[in-house]
């Protein structure tokens, strides 16, 4: 089966110092792939690499066997590659139902002349964002704080906030950039709910950065670590656990 993102053998380098080198890696569609290493191993590299914010030195980065290594991180966003951002890229001064419906590309609204000329078909457009929106986020569980400015939302409503724009576009692949960081645990466990849900229930695919191993655990199947820039194994989360290298990459030596 063609895997649903397929990196080839890329590299990358910032002056000397090579930071990513011949990573190979492949998402299966439907799975929700854990991506993990020791700080330094180049994850947010490889990351930005696949979602476009990067351009790799040589390799290939495919999405679902099309060749989008060239492609600007929009045209990505446009093919149903999304991500999500370690730190929340919200609107602060809308509320946190139009930063929903600001996410749909192509917009009757947005086009001047359509607005002018054809304002039914802006009002029935504006009102199916609406509606769509209105159903995110309440399957997100922000459906209270629906009209409260972006800006004033807790840091974990803010995640589940990124989470819930993914499901405003028709998204292949998601990839979801240490989701956890700075998230309460209440909070934590429903934003992991949510990711479970869409992956089981819409089928979603995810690629996940995660430095919270318990998050890593329960959601992700296969695991992939990262070394120096390479992929040191990849497997299950026990046999990740218990691999001496994988050890001597976090710890330096054997777990006590």
């Amino acid at each position: 089966m063609t895997p649903i993102i397929d990196v080839q053998q890329v590299n990358k380098a910032f002056g000397g110092l090579r930071v990513i080198n011949d990573g190979s890696i492949q998402v299966t569609k439907g799975s929700i792939t854990g991506m993990i290493g020791p700080n330094g191993a180049g994850k947010s590299t490889l990351f930005n690499l696949i979602a476009g914010a990067l351009t790799p030195d040589s390799g290939r980065v495919l999405l679902d066997g099309e060749d989008i290594t060239a492609l600007s991180a929009n045209a990505r966003f446009h093919k149903g590659l999304l991500r999500t951002f370690q730190i929340a890229h919200e609107f602060s001064h809308m509320s946190a139902l139009e930063n929903l419906m600001m996410v749909p590309s192509h917009q009757p609204g947005e086009n001047l002349f359509t607005t002018w000329f054809k304002p039914r078909l802006v009002r029935e457009h504006d009102a199916k964002v609406r509606r769509r929106a209105l159903e995110v986020i309440d399957f997100i569980g922000l459906y209270h704080v629906r009209n409260e400015l972006a800006g004033n939302l807790s840091g974990g409503q803010k995640k589940l906030l990124e989470l819930g724009r993914t499901m405003m576009t028709d998204a292949k692949v998601v990839l979801l950039d240490e989701i956890a960081a700075g998230v309460n645990r209440t909070l934590l466990g429903d934003l992991i709910g949510n990711i479970e849900r869409l992956n089981q229930e819409m089928g979603y695919t995810f690629l996940v950065i995660e430095h919270d191993m318990d998050m890593i655990a329960r959601l992700c199947d296969p695991v992939i670590v990262l070394a120096q820039g390479s992929v040191m194994m990849e497997g299950n989360i026990d046999d990740v656990q218990n691999n001496p290298e994988v050890i001597e990459a976090y710890f330096g030596g054997s777990a006590a």
